[in-house]
């Protein structure tokens, strides 16, 4: 145990509790970096620099300081009044307090017998070993300048039955030209609809659902790499895969994904604060499980609300400072029930103005694009209905996107 001070600290103007005994690396600071830095701070991950020990974290000291203090570490931009999500990232004030004491009293090594086992990592993976894994047949040349066409890359999975999928992850085999990757599944049921099943963007975690939750891949289904591709410079390869973790008892949750889109958003030149909203109803009763805004460059702040068929509202998720280089799901910690009826309505701010850095042209007028000098405005969202046999049930039919 150890007695802590709080105090409230610029220019976050957050409050941090400062323990009053030393504190070292490997029995006070490295826990945390296990438990909040290490699955992005690793080799071969999208972090820039490795935290996995002593040697590789002292000289990254003042840099973590700053990034704590600020908040722009560890990423995480809900606001904390809405929702409580399983994914979440940030920083109790307790471990910021340990973080900013340890480095402000020289950042000492300490005992490396006072070191937590090395947290270990899946080889290749963060899922556990796929039962199977489907890639691009063949790699896909970026070039070094200008706007690459989305492509749509079909991979047939040739399954002789449906696959229950638990575990999803997408891995770009080059991230440093993707812009994002969705894999759809089109069923082969004559339906001729396309079914999310994964995706890949900075910030996305693997999907891992609990057991009895998964979503269906039909027999014969083919999948469908939506790529996008954005040119860094210089020539380079990328080869996109998928790998599955198939249920391993049986499923009475389906999940299916939904998605609210503003589709007529139109920008004007120099608008530091245009709004744009979307909404979608619920089909039957479902169990919202996951949420994950999406904008471009413009993107400014995003919130989902639900609005239930008494009448009542309330805020499910805010991203008040929305980051084009982070975007990931927000999973719930406890499913949210909607009722069948039930509305979500979602409202996004963009900034088209000169004050924007991000913004690539403030003299245009920004409509609905795939680049990233075009906007979009999509609230994904991750549901559970009840499994049927046979797939996902006809209310759902016209709602999957």
């Amino acid at each position: 145990m150890f007695r802590a001070e709080c105090i409230l600290a610029a220019p976050a103007f957050a409050v941090f509790c400062l323990p009053a005994a030393p504190l070292t690396f490997h029995k006070d600071i490295e826990p945390i970096l296990q438990n909040r830095c290490q699955s992005c701070h690793r080799p071969g991950e999208i972090a820039p620099m490795p935290l996995l020990t002593y040697q590789e974290t002292r000289p990254w000291a003042k840099a973590i300081r700053s990034a704590v203090l600020t908040g722009k570490m560890p990423p995480w931009q809900a606001d904390s009044r809405y929702g409580k999500f399983r994914n979440d990232l940030s920083l109790t004030p307790i471990e910021k307090g340990k973080l900013i004491a340890w480095i402000d009293s020289g950042a000492a090594e300490g005992n490396p017998s006072d070191a937590p086992k090395p947290k270990v990592f899946p080889e290749g993976w963060r899922i556990p070993k796929p039962d199977a894994v489907f890639e691009m047949p063949s790699e896909f040349e970026v070039p070094a300048k200008g706007a690459v066409d989305y492509q749509y890359i079909a991979v047939p999975t040739r399954f002789t039955q449906d696959k229950w999928v638990e575990m999803a992850e997408v891995q770009p085999s080059n991230a440093s030209v993707v812009h994002h990757a969705i894999v759809v599944v089109e069923q082969n049921d004559g339906s001729f609809q396309e079914e999310y099943l994964a995706g890949y963007a900075p910030g996305i975690t693997p999907q891992m659902w609990k057991p009895g939750e998964a979503r269906l891949i039909k027999a014969g289904a083919t999948l469908v790499f939506q790529m996008h591709y954005a040119a860094n410079g210089k020539p380079s390869r990328d080869r996109t895969r998928i790998g599955l973790v198939f249920a391993k008892q049986p499923v009475t949750r389906q999940i299916v994904t939904m998605q609210a889109m503003g589709l007529d958003l139109k920008i004007p030149p120099g608008t530091a604060h245009y709004r744009v909203d979307a909404r979608i109803t619920m089909p039957r009763d479902m169990l919202l499980m996951g949420m994950r805004p999406h904008m471009h460059l413009r993107g400014k702040s995003f919130q989902f609300r639900a609005v239930y068929p008494n009448g009542e509202s309330e805020i499910l998720l805010d991203v008040p400072r929305y980051d084009f280089n982070w975007q990931p799901y927000y999973y719930l910690e406890t499913p949210k029930s909607l009722p069948r009826g039930a509305v979500i309505e979602c409202t996004a701010y963009f900034d088209n103005s000169p004050n924007n850095p991000f913004n690539p042209d403030p003299s245009a007028t920004v409509t609905w694009g795939p680049q990233s000098w075009d906007e979009m405005m999509i609230g994904w969202l991750d549901l559970a209905a009840p499994a049927e046999r046979g797939g996902s049930p006809e209310l759902l039919r016209g709602a999957l996107r």
